[in-house]
């Protein structure tokens, strides 16, 4: 195929259909890699590991893209009119594919990850055929080189742009669902500016204006419901009703109410019921606590429900107590909504509670090489279950080396290690992987019925001891009973494991075999 200019001749300006053109390559491209961000995003809510999710789904999207591109040799006529109409369903497909997917995890929740890898291919197919097509048209009349260099250039500035959007702007403000319907009527917004380029070389102007119209409204209704749309999924898939949701840069939070008062979700993971977290919150704080004597200094690493500072606030001698949690948009709930702020005992509004909205391993470097940094008497770890690699590397020998040069020298630290009955070898590994930096550790566990049984592991520079007395008012913990956490059954007795380590993650893996059991 001859080129519309050679070498020899300079090549005409762009005319206005082709700058019209290149502008749609640039939304073509932020929308298609925002459907493949949202895709990742739910898999990693839904499925866990959000490395391997994320993985999957990016592979399955670039193969999806390069099987569209080969199609792409087929359509020898007519290329508009094909173009528009794989944008159209581009836009209905990939705008839906959130709010399909929420609905099929609350109602087919067994179809979920073959429904994803469906629409994943599908979408992946039809933006792959959208570049070539787009290029075929502009060929026209642009030169060949400024061509490939016009196209790519917008193509990357569109997937640069939305990739910025995506976690700052779009899930925080919008929600994955009213996302994908926004990007939907994008896709569609520019199938019909195609039908207005090309007006006068479609055959069947009328039929395809009738296709932008009935897409388009299908959209803007789904926007319109999208509301309900999130409302009728997750009251469904918690079966309690919610109350509160809210989409950070980090995690999906949920809040539910029923017949066990609040229970807080983040990313579909239980994280407390109010029936029975004062069961968990008692055994993670007092034994460390009460066996220092008078702790004064207290750091509190995740636990951004504020539920373990209510605790820690219980001793008089407490002076000071920093609260380190990735996501702001925790602690602010936990603060500012006055139902949930009534559960932690309005505990991060009190003048000794000091909230620092960062990575808590940044956290504990930037402490250790701070010029006269203080250590801390008790440090109360409490990070989500190592559900995937950036939750893993805070299980890992390097952060425990870290927690170690934080802690003074009579001081505990005390880290909640998921469920030694249920996953047994994962407990352990976390026992390994802090005896490893040199610490002693006391493992312990107590049955919550949320949960189950649960474990616990203090680590200290001295042997722990058992406190001569706990603060008044527990609904759970005594002294008398209090030893009796730390005897393991048989079946949670201590079995053979290796270090978690940052080049490894060996832990992620075991985690999720021995949960996925279950």
């Amino acid at each position: 195929m001859t080129v519309a200019t050679t070498s020899s001749s300079a090549p005409s300006a762009p005319r206005p259909i082709d700058i019209a053109l290149l502008a749609s390559v640039f939304v073509v491209a932020a929308c298609g890699l925002l459907y493949e961000l949202a895709a990742g995003a739910l898999a990693s809510y839904v499925l866990g590991d959000s490395v391997l999710q994320f993985s999957t789904i990016i592979g399955t999207y670039l193969f999806a893209m390069g099987v569209g591109s080969w199609l792409s040799r087929y359509f020898e006529r007519q290329l508009p009119a094909h173009f528009l109409r794989i944008e159209l369903l581009v836009a209905l497909v990939g705008g839906a594919m959130p709010a399909v997917l929420f609905l099929a995890n609350a109602y087919v929740p067994g179809a979920f990850r073959f429904l994803l890898y469906a629409m994943v291919l599908g979408v992946g197919t039809l933006v792959g055929l959208e570049i070539p097509l787009v290029m075929r048209i502009l060929k026209r009349n642009v030169a060949l080189k400024d061509l490939v260099s016009q196209v790519l250039t917008f193509d990357y500035l569109g997937a640069l742009a939305v990739s910025l959007a995506f976690p700052l702007l779009l899930v925080p403000h919008l929600g994955l669902i009213r996302t994908g319907l926004v990007f939907g009527l994008m896709n569609g917004a520019v199938a019909l500016w195609a039908v207005w380029l090309f007006r006068h070389e479609l055959r069947r102007l009328r039929a395809h204006v009738l296709a932008c119209v009935l897409v388009l409204g299908a959209l803007v209704a789904g926007l319109a419901g999208a509301e309900h749309i999130t409302t009728v999924a997750e009251d469904k898939f918690y079966q309690d009703r919610v109350v509160f949701t809210a989409a950070s840069p980090y995690q999906r939070i949920v809040v539910t109410r029923g017949r066990l008062g609040h229970r807080l979700f983040l990313n579909g993971n239980l994280q407390f019921a109010e029936s029975d977290e004062y069961r968990y919150h008692e055994a993670l704080v007092h034994p460390a606590m009460a066996a220092h004597g008078a702790p004064q200094r207290v750091a509190v690493l995740g636990g951004g429900d504020g539920m373990a500072v209510r605790e820690i606030l219980k001793y008089p001698s407490v002076t000071s107590v920093t609260l380190v949690e990735l996501d702001p948009a925790m602690t602010r709930l936990f603060t500012e909504n006055p139902t949930l702020a009534q559960l932690n005992g309005h505990a991060l509004s009190d003048p000794r509670v000091k909230i620092v909205n960062t990575d808590a391993f940044g956290w504990l470097q930037a402490q250790q090489e701070q010029a006269g940094a203080q250590p801390y008497d008790v440090i109360v770890v409490d990070f989500p279950d190592p559900t995937n690699f950036s939750i893993g590397k805070l299980y890992t020998n390097s952060i425990y080396a870290l927690l170690d040069k934080n802690l003074s020298a009579s001081g505990y630290a005390v880290v909640q290690t998921t469920s030694p009955l249920v996953a047994r070898q994962s407990f352990w590994t976390v026992a390994q992987t802090i005896e490893s930096v040199g610490l002693h550790t006391a493992p312990y566990h107590a049955h919550v019925p949320s949960f189950g049984e649960w474990g616990y592991i203090i680590a200290s520079h001295r042997p722990w001891r058992v406190p001569e007395k706990l603060p008044e008012g527990l609904r759970f913990l005594d002294v008398g009973s209090l030893p009796l956490l730390f005897d393991f059954p048989r079946d949670m007795a201590r079995v053979p494991a290796e270090v978690n380590r940052l080049s490894n993650q060996a832990l992620v893996h075991t985690y999720e075999r021995e949960w996925g059991r279950h």
